[in-house]
């Protein structure tokens, strides 16, 4: 959308939700939000632009409610079947999703977003996939049309299942290349503000500011993105108790707002201060904007993959709080990051070097994370929970103190939406083909092992 819609009437815009949101006020977000919609019953710009809010609100159901009212009053407008098509996706109706992707590429073939879509909803087969048509596209577009990266991406994946590996490993090589092209990024900054990290967040710092009252309600689910985080939420988010927020930044959010940053301090400035902030001001700055989700289950999710970064500053902030990291085989690991084209954020995860550079500060953080809090969080491995699964269920329900429930075993039948890249698999039953998957290309991956077993990490486990 370019303009912010703004209601005739009473002067309202989806760009007051937003500034409620930067403030962590999410509970006031939403209920502006819901004025306007009652507002704008017959402006299907308006819908969209109020429907876009609310997922950043992670109100689905409201979102996809707007989308459809739009869609109903354009029905032939292929931005908005798109739009609605993401939302079938992370509501669970996929077949919906893959009809309405469908139809937008029939009406605007260029949208190439589309056909990536559909291609992830579901394993390509022999009898049915779409190679043949992505290789007339992409060998119709111009080399320096941005359109190529994610025809390369949906190439890859299909031929991923058709297993042609070969060649699937070429075209997603060249997506990721030309993904990387496009983007200003230095590894070595996230990979020095790990490390800072772990510098500033050490033993004395903990033993300096221990004391604070334990809080059990929160649950945090991290880790690398694709490493498992969207399943264990799934079969967390099963249980009577508990309500899953899904990914939302609102720690971050809080506590850049605790900090008092305008958004000039650079990584490391940030860091420092973050060490010296009131923690218990924190804690009820993030509890105050998790309640306005409008949940009220005894225990809320937070599945932010990226939390691993503030273990300390939770810690901290809410101690008793149940964290849960995921981990799963380096290989595969890297190998499904590289292989996904975020909708944002990332970026490391478009260069083999950058990946392993990343992961590697990323596995010395969660050491440091380890030996200076033992016992702060549980470690699960995704292929532990692939070949147990009611084993290493009951293993987390006893760490988050909840008794057992057999409907988290059928977490695939859960109706929540799950608005990530995982947002298809995981209305699947617990399946085992991507536990060893990078094997499938362990020629081309060869260099890439090779420099993570120089750093010490074990990459055949």
């Amino acid at each position: 959308m370019s303009a912010v819609s703004t209601h005739p009437d009473t002067g309202l815009n989806p760009e007051i939700a937003r500034q409620f949101l930067l403030e962590g006020k999410v509970a006031q977000a939403i209920a502006s939000l819901g004025a306007l919609e009652a507002q704008a019953v017959t402006d299907h710009r308006l819908l969209q632009q109020i429907a876009e809010m609310y997922v950043k609100c992670g109100q689905h159901e409201a979102a996809s409610r707007c989308f459809e009212r739009s869609v109903a009053l354009q029905p032939a407008n292929p931005f908005y079947l798109y739009n609605l098509a993401t939302s079938h996706t992370a509501m669970g109706d996929l077949d919906k999703a893959e009809a309405l992707f469908t139809k937008t590429i029939r009406l605007r073939p260029d949208d190439y977003g589309a056909w990536l879509n559909r291609s992830v909803l579901r394993k390509q087969t022999a009898d049915k996939n779409h190679v043949r048509e992505l290789k007339f596209v992409k060998s119709h577009l111009a080399d320096t049309d941005p359109g190529q990266i994610p025809v390369c991406y949906a190439l890859a994946k299909e031929l991923e299942d058709l297993g042609d590996y070969d060649e699937s490993f070429a075209f997603l090589q060249e997506g990721a290349v030309r993904r990387r092209q496009n983007l200003q990024y230095d590894v070595q900054e996230d990979a020095d503000a790990m490390s800072l990290i772990a510098e500033t967040f050490g033993p004395d710092l903990f033993q300096r500011k221990a004391g604070a009252a334990a809080i059990e309600q929160p649950i945090f689910i991290l880790g690398l993105p694709r490493s498992g985080t969207t399943l264990v939420d799934r079969i967390v988010s099963s249980h009577s108790q508990v309500t899953s927020l899904g990914e939302h930044n609102m720690l971050a959010i809080n506590l850049m707002l605790e900090i008092g940053s305008s958004g000039q301090m650079n990584k490391t400035e940030l860091i420092h201060k973050s060490a010296s902030i009131r923690f218990a001001a924190l804690r009820e700055r993030y509890l105050s904007s998790v309640a306005g989700f409008g949940c009220t289950a005894p225990r809320l999710v937070d599945k932010t993959p990226l939390n691993f970064l503030y273990i300390g500053l939770i810690h901290l902030a809410m101690p008793g709080a149940r964290i849960i990291h995921l981990r799963r085989n380096p290989m595969d690991s890297c190998y499904a990051m590289y292989k996904t084209l975020f909708r944002a954020g990332y970026p490391f995860s478009y260069s083999l070097q950058d990946v392993g550079r990343y992961y590697i500060a990323y596995r010395q953080l969660l050491d440091h994370w380890r030996n200076t809090l033992p016992g702060s969080f549980l470690d699960v491995d995704y292929e532990n929970l692939i070949a147990s699964q009611e084993s290493e269920t009951r293993r987390i329900l006893n760490y988050l103190e909840l008794p057992w429930e057999e409907d988290c075993l059928q977490f695939h039948r859960h109706t929540g939406p799950a608005a990530t890249a995982s947002a298809a698999q995981v209305r699947q039953p617990i399946y085992s083909s991507s536990v060893g998957l990078w094997r499938k290309y362990a020629r081309q991956l060869a260099p890439f092992e090779r420099k993570l077993r120089e750093h010490g990490i074990e990459t055949r486990g």
